[in-house]
């Protein structure tokens, strides 16, 4: 044998006995998968583009001539390269992700999966916390928005600024209207910037004002300031003007017509004297004498005022839908309403007056004994015991059905309501709160009892209030 094969027996048998006295490993090699694949998995196709490769490398082999001989083999013939037994195909990078890829249970799919959930309770906590922020806020905003502008002024400020006067605007002083009054007055004509700015300047500024009925012809965005100078200066009273207040009477709208056109008093009274001249088939004129705000000329006659007043009324009754020769009836009615009831009642007052007439019971309203005895603009809430029993045509505690006519001059709305009244089953109702007007209508007299309770404790807190 030669030298140089004895030497590499002799190596190849030291290398024999070397790795046979090896131990054996602890831990054997995963054994490839030999599962076949998921048909349309990643791994199905991944070794479907490795099969035709192989395929196109061989069928090129066999096609091209080989280096070594100038013989080619037919490409049928060609023989094709298989791997020998042990011998693994060159890994790549896809195969480090098959095992998790083809079933998605590999390690690393479940971190990633973890990562991606865990990410998203994350951001819907977020979302969550800031969705109840902004929901939160919207609430303190609706709930205290004002208050809080008012505090930290973010708010627009409550008056104007001085210089900005323009244009004209008509405002209305009624008799008996206080400072809260005159500034909402001033507020529904635009004249002042908020509700409450005249009424705080003259508090703050601690003036006393004596406010004159009449008609006052201003300014648009005026201060308070302003306005009260305004007010104060007789040249803007205006002339041969007239408020008649919702719910007065002959007697007390004849003087402030008297003072607003300059027509002597007994002139007044002499034109109201005959209902026939202005085709009312009337004792008198009570409750024809339609509330609102007139402007004559300097030249009207008394006769042409009172006119004026009772084709008002008359324009009412007609939009109204009261039937002709229902007149009368109609206003006696809606007079009680606007005498008895603030205007949001008027409907529940007028069905209760419908329900009782219905039934057969006596009215009973305060205000029709107090007009019959002379009480009426007496300023106090409760029917003294001698007008609750006074034999007058007019008293409902004493006589059944209306009073024999109307006892004030009703508005619109309670004329609206004397032909329309609301649905209810309601007998009685009484005003617990003069401040406010709240008044409880009750079914039974039981109810109406505790109610009347009510009212009691109202005046026992308020002694001063006229009860």
């Amino acid at each position: 044998m030669p030298e140089r094969e004895h030497r590499e027996q002799k190596s190849q048998g030291l290398s024999d006995d070397l790795f046979a006295n090896l131990p054996e490993p602890l831990h054997q090699a995963p054994a490839a998968n030999s599962a076949p694949p998921t048909p349309g998995s990643r791994r199905a196709m991944r070794e479907q583009t490795q099969q035709a490769r192989r395929t196109s490398h061989v069928e090129n082999a066999s096609a091209a001539p080989r280096a070594d001989s100038g013989d080619a083999l037919p490409a049928e013939d060609a023989p094709v390269p298989t791997p020998a037994a042990g011998d693994k195909p060159a890994a790549t990078l896809d195969d480090l992700f098959a095992a998790e890829d083809d079933d998605g249970t590999g390690s690393g799919g479940k971190r990633r999966k973890k990562r991606r959930t865990g990410c998203l309770v994350a951001l819907i906590i977020v979302l969550a916390l800031i969705g109840g922020a902004v929901g939160a806020g919207f609430w303190v905003m609706n709930t205290y928005g004002d208050q809080i502008r008012d505090v930290m002024g973010w708010g627009p400020p409550a008056d104007w600024e001085a210089g900005l006067a323009t244009g004209e605007a008509t405002v209305t002083i009624r008799e008996g209207d206080t400072g809260s009054n005159v500034s909402t007055a001033l507020f529904e004509a635009g004249v002042t910037r908020t509700d409450g700015v005249f009424y705080d300047y003259l508090v703050d500024e601690n003036i006393a004002f004596t406010f004159y009925p009449g008609v006052y012809t201003l300014q648009q965005k005026m201060t308070a300031a302003a306005a009260l100078e305004a007010l104060q200066d007789p040249a803007n009273k205006s002339e041969n003007t007239v408020a008649i207040a919702e719910g007065g009477t002959v007697d007390s709208s004849l003087p402030l017509i008297s003072e607003g056109v300059g027509i002597p008093l007994e002139e007044l009274q002499a034109a109201v004297a005959d209902p026939s001249v202005y085709g009312v088939a009337a004792a008198d004129l009570e409750g024809w004498l339609f509330p609102a705000v007139y402007t004559f000329d300097p030249e009207a006659t008394a006769t042409q005022v009172i006119a004026r007043m009772v084709d008002r009324t008359r324009e009412s009754l007609s939009a109204a839908g009261v039937a002709a020769g229902d007149e009368q009836r109609i206003l006696t009615i809606a007079s009680v309403i606007q005498r008895e009831g603030r205007t949001d009642d008027f409907a529940k007052v007028s069905r209760v007056i419908q329900n009782r007439l219905d039934d057969g019971m006596k009215l009973q309203m305060d205000s029709t004994s107090q007009y019959g005895y002379g009480e009426l603009h007496a300023g106090v809430l409760s029917t003294s015991e001698e007008a609750q029993f006074d034999d007058n045509p007019w008293n409902t505690y004493v006589h059944e059905g209306l009073p024999i006519g109307p006892i004030a001059s009703p508005s619109d709305a309670a004329t609206e309501a004397a032909m329309h009244p609301a649905d209810g089953p309601w007998l009685y109702f009484v005003t617990i709160n003069p401040h406010t007007g709240e008044t409880v209508f009750s079914t039974t007299y039981e109810e109406h009892q505790a109610a009347i309770k009510e009212w009691h404790q109202w005046c026992q807190a308020n002694p001063d209030e006229g009860c």
